[in-house]
Protein backbone atom coordinates (compact mmCIF):
# COMPACT_ATOMS: atom_id res chain seq x y z
CA UNK A 1 0.00 0.00 0.00
CA UNK A 2 1.55 3.31 -1.12
CA UNK A 3 2.08 6.34 1.06
CA UNK A 4 -0.85 8.71 1.25
CA UNK A 5 -0.36 12.10 -0.31
CA UNK A 6 -1.93 15.27 1.06
CA UNK A 7 -4.46 16.69 -1.41
CA UNK A 8 -3.74 20.21 -2.67
CA UNK A 9 -4.89 22.90 -0.24
CA UNK A 10 -7.67 25.25 -1.28
CA UNK A 11 -7.73 28.87 -0.10
CA UNK A 12 -10.36 31.50 -0.90
CA UNK A 13 -9.75 35.26 -0.69
CA UNK A 14 -12.74 37.48 -0.01
CA UNK A 15 -12.54 41.25 -0.24
CA UNK A 16 -13.99 44.17 -2.19
CA UNK A 17 -12.24 45.81 -5.15
CA UNK A 18 -9.27 47.78 -3.85
CA UNK A 19 -8.75 45.63 -0.73
CA UNK A 20 -5.49 44.29 -2.15
CA UNK A 21 -6.49 40.72 -3.02
CA UNK A 22 -4.34 40.62 -6.15
CA UNK A 23 -1.23 41.93 -4.40
CA UNK A 24 -1.59 39.56 -1.45
CA UNK A 25 -2.36 36.57 -3.68
CA UNK A 26 0.85 37.14 -5.66
CA UNK A 27 2.87 37.29 -2.43
CA UNK A 28 1.28 34.06 -1.19
CA UNK A 29 1.99 32.40 -4.54
CA UNK A 30 5.67 33.29 -4.31
CA UNK A 31 6.14 32.31 -0.67
CA UNK A 32 4.21 29.04 -0.60
CA UNK A 33 4.23 27.81 -4.20
CA UNK A 34 0.48 28.24 -4.57
CA UNK A 35 -1.37 29.07 -7.80
CA UNK A 36 -3.91 31.88 -7.94
CA UNK A 37 -6.95 30.93 -10.01
CA UNK A 38 -9.08 33.82 -11.25
CA UNK A 39 -12.32 32.69 -12.85
CA UNK A 40 -12.03 35.36 -15.55
CA UNK A 41 -8.53 34.21 -16.52
CA UNK A 42 -9.62 30.56 -16.40
CA UNK A 43 -12.54 31.19 -18.74
CA UNK A 44 -10.37 33.02 -21.26
CA UNK A 45 -7.69 30.31 -21.13
CA UNK A 46 -10.24 27.49 -21.55
CA UNK A 47 -11.81 29.24 -24.54
CA UNK A 48 -8.39 29.83 -26.11
CA UNK A 49 -7.36 26.19 -25.50
CA UNK A 50 -10.60 24.88 -27.00
CA UNK A 51 -11.38 22.51 -24.13
CA UNK A 52 -14.86 21.00 -24.00
CA UNK A 53 -15.91 23.34 -21.19
CA UNK A 54 -14.16 26.19 -23.00
CA UNK A 55 -16.24 25.55 -26.14
CA UNK A 56 -19.41 25.62 -24.06
CA UNK A 57 -18.34 28.88 -22.40
CA UNK A 58 -17.48 30.45 -25.77
CA UNK A 59 -20.89 29.61 -27.18
CA UNK A 60 -22.64 31.16 -24.19
CA UNK A 61 -20.48 34.32 -24.23
CA UNK A 62 -20.89 34.79 -28.00
CA UNK A 63 -24.66 34.59 -27.51
CA UNK A 64 -24.38 37.34 -24.88
CA UNK A 65 -25.27 35.10 -21.96
CA UNK A 66 -23.73 34.50 -18.55
CA UNK A 67 -21.56 31.41 -18.22
CA UNK A 68 -23.32 28.94 -15.89
CA UNK A 69 -21.91 27.74 -12.60
CA UNK A 70 -21.68 24.22 -14.04
CA UNK A 71 -19.37 25.37 -16.83
CA UNK A 72 -17.23 27.44 -14.44
CA UNK A 73 -16.91 24.46 -12.11
CA UNK A 74 -15.95 22.18 -15.00
CA UNK A 75 -13.22 24.61 -16.06
CA UNK A 76 -12.05 24.94 -12.46
CA UNK A 77 -11.96 21.14 -12.05
CA UNK A 78 -9.85 20.77 -15.22
CA UNK A 79 -7.40 23.47 -14.11
CA UNK A 80 -7.02 22.09 -10.59
CA UNK A 81 -5.93 18.79 -12.06
CA UNK A 82 -2.79 20.36 -13.57
CA UNK A 83 0.59 19.50 -12.03
CA UNK A 84 1.41 23.06 -10.98
CA UNK A 85 -1.49 23.11 -8.49
CA UNK A 86 -0.22 20.23 -6.35
CA UNK A 87 0.87 22.56 -3.55
CA UNK A 88 -2.46 24.32 -3.47
CA UNK A 89 -4.60 27.03 -5.06
CA UNK A 90 -6.00 30.44 -4.19
CA UNK A 91 -9.47 31.05 -5.60
CA UNK A 92 -10.22 34.64 -6.58
CA UNK A 93 -13.68 35.59 -7.82
CA UNK A 94 -15.36 32.27 -7.11
CA UNK A 95 -17.50 31.42 -5.26
CA UNK A 96 -19.58 34.58 -5.08
CA UNK A 97 -22.77 33.11 -3.60
CA UNK A 98 -23.66 30.47 -1.01
CA UNK A 99 -25.06 28.30 -3.81
CA UNK A 100 -21.73 28.42 -5.64
CA UNK A 101 -19.94 27.62 -2.36
CA UNK A 102 -22.06 24.49 -1.92
CA UNK A 103 -21.36 23.42 -5.52
CA UNK A 104 -17.64 23.99 -4.97
CA UNK A 105 -17.74 21.83 -1.84
CA UNK A 106 -19.29 18.97 -3.85
CA UNK A 107 -16.67 19.33 -6.57
CA UNK A 108 -13.79 19.29 -4.08
CA UNK A 109 -15.25 16.31 -2.20
CA UNK A 110 -15.16 14.29 -5.43
CA UNK A 111 -11.36 14.69 -5.51
CA UNK A 112 -10.77 14.26 -1.78
CA UNK A 113 -10.27 17.99 -1.25
CA UNK A 114 -12.01 20.69 0.74
CA UNK A 115 -11.81 24.42 1.33
CA UNK A 116 -9.04 24.66 3.92
CA UNK A 117 -9.21 28.36 4.72
CA UNK A 118 -11.22 31.40 3.68
CA UNK A 119 -9.48 34.71 4.36
CA UNK A 120 -11.83 37.69 4.50
CA UNK A 121 -9.99 40.98 3.93
CA UNK A 122 -11.99 43.34 6.14
CA UNK A 123 -12.22 47.01 5.16
CA UNK A 124 -13.82 50.23 6.38
CA UNK A 125 -16.02 51.70 3.69
CA UNK A 126 -15.11 55.42 3.82
CA UNK A 127 -11.29 54.92 3.85
CA UNK A 128 -11.63 52.23 1.18
CA UNK A 129 -13.52 54.59 -1.11
CA UNK A 130 -10.78 57.18 -0.61
CA UNK A 131 -8.13 54.54 -1.36
CA UNK A 132 -9.77 53.42 -4.60
CA UNK A 133 -10.79 56.87 -5.81
CA UNK A 134 -7.22 58.22 -5.75
CA UNK A 135 -5.51 55.39 -7.65
CA UNK A 136 -3.57 55.84 -10.88
CA UNK A 137 -0.81 53.94 -12.68
CA UNK A 138 2.18 54.54 -14.91
CA UNK A 139 0.99 54.03 -18.49
CA UNK A 140 4.35 52.52 -19.41
CA UNK A 141 5.17 49.97 -16.68
CA UNK A 142 1.98 49.74 -14.64
CA UNK A 143 3.49 50.91 -11.33
CA UNK A 144 0.71 52.00 -9.00
CA UNK A 145 0.36 55.41 -7.35
CA UNK A 146 -2.19 57.34 -5.29
CA UNK A 147 -3.07 61.02 -4.98
CA UNK A 148 -2.70 60.91 -1.19
CA UNK A 149 -0.82 57.78 -0.12
CA UNK A 150 1.83 57.19 -2.79
CA UNK A 151 2.97 59.91 -5.14
CA UNK A 152 6.09 59.67 -7.33
CA UNK A 153 9.25 60.98 -5.66
CA UNK A 154 9.54 63.45 -8.55
CA UNK A 155 6.20 64.90 -9.61
CA UNK A 156 5.03 63.54 -12.94
CA UNK A 157 7.86 60.98 -13.27
CA UNK A 158 7.45 57.26 -12.54
CA UNK A 159 9.83 56.05 -9.82
CA UNK A 160 10.22 52.67 -11.50
CA UNK A 161 10.75 53.39 -15.21
CA UNK A 162 11.00 57.16 -15.55
CA UNK A 163 7.86 57.35 -17.66
CA UNK A 164 5.83 60.54 -17.69
CA UNK A 165 2.45 59.24 -18.85
CA UNK A 166 -0.07 58.13 -16.22
CA UNK A 167 -3.59 56.78 -16.45
CA UNK A 168 -6.64 56.26 -14.25
CA UNK A 169 -9.33 53.64 -14.60
CA UNK A 170 -12.64 55.24 -15.51
CA UNK A 171 -14.35 53.45 -12.62
CA UNK A 172 -11.82 54.54 -9.98
CA UNK A 173 -14.01 57.29 -8.56
CA UNK A 174 -15.89 57.71 -5.28
CA UNK A 175 -19.36 57.05 -6.73
CA UNK A 176 -18.41 53.81 -8.48
CA UNK A 177 -16.26 52.64 -5.57
CA UNK A 178 -19.18 53.16 -3.18
CA UNK A 179 -21.55 51.23 -5.43
CA UNK A 180 -19.07 48.35 -5.75
CA UNK A 181 -18.64 48.20 -1.98
CA UNK A 182 -22.40 48.08 -1.42
CA UNK A 183 -22.73 45.30 -3.98
CA UNK A 184 -19.84 43.40 -2.40
CA UNK A 185 -21.34 43.57 1.09
CA UNK A 186 -24.74 42.39 -0.15
CA UNK A 187 -23.25 39.57 -2.21
CA UNK A 188 -20.61 38.37 0.22
CA UNK A 189 -22.45 38.47 3.55
CA UNK A 190 -24.04 35.03 2.93
CA UNK A 191 -20.62 33.61 1.98
CA UNK A 192 -19.04 34.88 5.19
CA UNK A 193 -21.82 33.23 7.21
CA UNK A 194 -21.49 30.03 5.17
CA UNK A 195 -17.77 29.63 5.82
CA UNK A 196 -17.96 30.87 9.40
CA UNK A 197 -20.43 28.06 10.11
CA UNK A 198 -17.89 25.59 8.71
CA UNK A 199 -15.10 26.91 10.91
CA UNK A 200 -12.75 27.90 8.09
CA UNK A 201 -13.22 31.69 8.01
CA UNK A 202 -10.34 33.94 9.05
CA UNK A 203 -10.63 37.74 9.14
CA UNK A 204 -7.70 40.04 8.37
CA UNK A 205 -7.65 43.83 8.77
CA UNK A 206 -7.00 44.89 5.19
CA UNK A 207 -6.80 48.58 6.15
CA UNK A 208 -3.35 48.01 7.69
CA UNK A 209 -0.17 48.53 5.65
CA UNK A 210 0.75 45.92 3.03
CA UNK A 211 3.48 44.30 5.14
CA UNK A 212 1.23 43.88 8.19
CA UNK A 213 -1.57 42.43 6.07
CA UNK A 214 0.89 40.11 4.34
CA UNK A 215 2.25 38.75 7.63
CA UNK A 216 -1.26 38.06 8.91
CA UNK A 217 -2.28 36.27 5.72
CA UNK A 218 0.91 34.24 5.52
CA UNK A 219 0.40 33.11 9.11
CA UNK A 220 -3.07 31.79 8.17
CA UNK A 221 -1.72 29.90 5.16
CA UNK A 222 1.23 28.51 7.14
CA UNK A 223 -1.20 26.99 9.63
CA UNK A 224 -2.59 24.88 6.80
CA UNK A 225 0.44 23.92 4.70
CA UNK A 226 3.43 24.85 6.86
Amino acid sequence: MGAQTTPPAVFILLGPPGAGKGTQARMLEEKFGLVQLSTGDLLRAAVAAGTEAGKQAKAVMEAGGLVSDDIVLAILRDRMGDDDTKRGVILDGFPRTAGQAEALDHLLASTGQRVNSVISMEVEDAPMIARVAGRYTCANCGEGYHDTFKQPAKAGVCDKCGGTDFKRRADDNAETAGARLNAYHAQTAPLIAYYKDRGVLEEVDAMADITTVSKAMQARVAQVIG
